[in-house]
Parts: C-alpha cells; sequence; structure tokens
C-alpha cells in the first residue's frame, strides 16, 4: 500500500504513521506544513524507515498537492491536516477556513485529477478518507449519542469549518465518483499530544503546581479515545470502509472533564507526590464562548461493519499517557518553552468604550 497522510507531523498524524510505517510496512509520504502544532520529533521512531518520506507542503497550494501525487503515485490518500483547536478557531476563524475547508478543496481536486488518470482497476481501489470530528454534530442534550445519521448543527468556527470539509467530501464522492470514506471521533488523548488541549495542558501545569483552569462548572461531557486505538480504526475504515459511508469512532468513554482533570491530578500524586493534593490547584475560570455541553458517540457501526473496537478503557489509556510524559520532557519541554506555555485561548476581547477616546484610539490601533 502506498498512502499519502496530510498533517502527518501532529498528534494523530503521526501516531498514525508510526503505526503505517512500523506496524503495517505500508510506504507513507508525510505532507506537513509544519505549523506551531506540528512536530517532526515525534516520528523520530520512523523517521529514516526506508517506506517514509516527508514533503513539507501547505496541502492549498494545488501545484505541490500534483507534485506529491506524480512523485509518489497513491494508493490512498488519507486527510487528516486541519487546524484543530477550538480556543484558536474564536480568535483566529479565517487559518481554520483557509486550511480545513480550502486546503481539503484542493486537496480534492488533486486526488480527482489523479484519480481520473489511472487505469480502471486502480480507480476502483483508490480511497480518499477523510478524518473529521465529532464537533461537526453539535452539543448533546444529558442522554443520547452521536450516530452517522444525526444532523449537522457545529457551534464554533473550528466545528464549522470541519462540517464544510466533510460535505465537500461528500460532494465530491456523489458529483465525481471519487471514492471516499469519512471518519468522525470523539476527543483524542494519549502520547505527543500538542501541550494546549485539555488532557496535556492540566498534566503538566499540575507537574509545575500551576493553576489547573476548568471552564465553567468543569461538568461539560467529552467521549475519549486513545490515539492508537483511533489509528487502528482508521486502517480498518481506509482498507474494508464501504465508499461513501461514514464510521463515527469513539472509545465509549463519555467522562465530564472535572472528572478527567481530577484522575490526572490523583495519578500524578501517586506517581510523583507532591505537598499537597494536586487537586488544590484546579480552578473554575469563565466558560469558552459556545461551549457545547455534551459528546458521546455510538460507534456501533465501525463495531459492527469492521470489527473494531477500542482496546484501552479511559483508566488504562490515561495511566500510559501520564506515564509517557513524565518519561518524556525530552520530547514536551521544548513545546513549553518555545511555542505554547500555557496561557489561555480563545478568549473574546472586551468591547471598546465608544465614550472613551483613549478605548477609540487603542481599537482602532
Amino acid at each position: 500500500m502506498r498512502v499519502i497522510v496530510t498533517g502527518g507531523a501532529g498528534f494523530i498524524g503521526s501516531a498514525l504513521i508510526r503505526h503505517l510505517v512500523a506496524n503495517r510496512g505500508w510506504h507513507v509520504t508525510n505532507v506537513d506544513k509544519l505549523t506551531y502544532a506540528a512536530n517532526l520529533a515525534s516520528l523520530d521512531a520512523i523517521a529514516h524507515a526506508p517506506n517514509y518520506r516527508f514533503f513539507n507542503a501547505d496541502i492549498c497550494d494545488r501545484a505541490a498537492m500534483d507534485e506529491v501525487f506524480a512523485e509518489t503515485k497513491p494508493s490512498a490518500v488519507m486527510h487528516l491536516a486541519a487546524e484543530s483547536h477550538v480556543d484558536r478557531s474564536i480568535t483566529g476563524s479565517a487559518d481554520f477556513i483557509r486550511t480545513n475547508v480550502v486546503g481539503t478543496h484542493v486537496l480534492l481536486e488533486a486526488a480527482r485529477a489523479y484519480w481520473n488518470g489511472l487505469t480502471a482497476t486502480d480507480k476502483v481501489t483508490f480511497r480518499f478518507l477523510h478524518v473529521s470530528t465529532d464537533e461537526v454534530y453539535g452539543s448533546l442534550p444529558a442522554d443520547g449519542f452521536f450516530t452517522e445519521t444525526t444532523p449537522y448543527d457545529p457551534r464554533s468556527p473550528y466545528s464549522a469549518s470541519k462540517a464544510s470539509s466533510d460535505h465537500l467530501v461528500s460532494a465530491w464522492h456523489e458529483t465525481y465518483g471519487l471514492p471516499t470514506v469519512i471518519t468522525n471521533c470523539s476527543n483524542n488523548y494519549g502520547p505527543y499530544h500538542f501541550p494546549e488541549k485539555l488532557i496535556p495542558l492540566v498534566l503538566l501545569n499540575a507537574l509545575d503546581g500551576k493553576p489547573l483552569p476548568v471552564y465553567g462548572d468543569g461538568r461539560q461531557v467529552r467521549d475519549w479515545l486513545y490515539v492508537d486505538d483511533h489509528v487502528k480504526a482508521l486502517t480498518l475504515a481506509l482498507e474494508r470502509g464501504r465508499v461513501g459511508e461514514t464510521y463515527n469512532v469513539g472509545g465509549r468513554a463519555p467522562m465530564e472533564n472535572i472528572a478527567v482533570v481530577r484522575q490526572i491530578c490523583d495519578i500524578l500524586d501517586d506517581l510523583r507526590p507532591a505537598t499537597t493534593p494536586r487537586r488544590n490547584l484546579i480552578t473554575h475560570v469563565t466558560d469558552r464562548p459556545g461551549h457545547d455541553r455534551r459528546y458521546a458517540i455510538d460507534p456501533a457501526k465501525i463495531e459492527t461493519e469492521l470489527g473494531w473496537r477500542a482496546e484501552e478503557t479511559f483508566a488504562s489509556g490515561i495511566a500510559r499517557t501520564v506515564a509517557w510524559y513524565l518519561e518524556n520532557e525530552a520530547w514536551w519541554a521544548p513545546l513549553r518553552k518555545g511555542v505554547y506555555s500555557g496561557a489561555r485561548l480563545g478568549l473574546l476581547p472586551a468591547e471598546p468604550d465608544s465614550n472613551s477616546k483613549v478605548a477609540a484610539g487603542t481599537a482602532a490601533g
């Protein structure tokens, strides 16, 4: 199998490439723009493997994408490249529209042009796997689960951009016949996770004795999926998924955010005791604008059709994650020092006072 993976230097992308190169022996081409959240150090274990190569390229660059297809002659594309942090989308939506919407369009067109030039046999076996999120479905009530037929109801610039990309992929299948498969996953966690996201942020702040910010009352529910389980699901979806179908991927582990934070504190207290319990560091802060209350995925379709099941429970997965961060400071310390130190993102600016010349001047500046 020859496959292009976009966004392969990111969290999920790097886990996928490590799996495909080391465990499956596939020939993998990693296409990544290397934005702030990308880290080639996450691929050190396979960086020199003969079945791996890297292109530093932007998926919005059509000429570059055509070159990648022409040089590597893939039998599949696994499209993970995306801006993904909701907080950043609140104050910088343009990057999300450009990468997630425009970039997906460019990649689809490059893939379609390449696919149209294949032999009849190769056209049948080619696949374009688009990796998306459960956030496109919006917020659930106190019960119920997202299924593949749940109507889209995105609530943030991030989820709106991913919903747009999902619709593009579906349209390219229906209109042009491009053989696509879509997956929508719940919240991933595990090793090599960029420290702006909840679990690594809480973990590293707790190690440093810093406040642990919890949005609002902390009772927002997220469904957690260990990243290695996710990449196995993606591989199965590519190999066995039905063309034109969507598969929801979840770990059957919905938990309130506050419970996740407390569990991390307790594990750290056992492994690296501090002078006071780390739960004392929990600090409730103003909630995120438009914060969805509850996500939970019903993964029955991928379990039934493709035989996939999450192997990690949240208890086993979070224990493995905490242990990895304790053993791999050399990976995350440079990120905390030079890329993202833990400051809160996504705060809306205060409205300027229209009666104040100073405020008006500041706003104009």
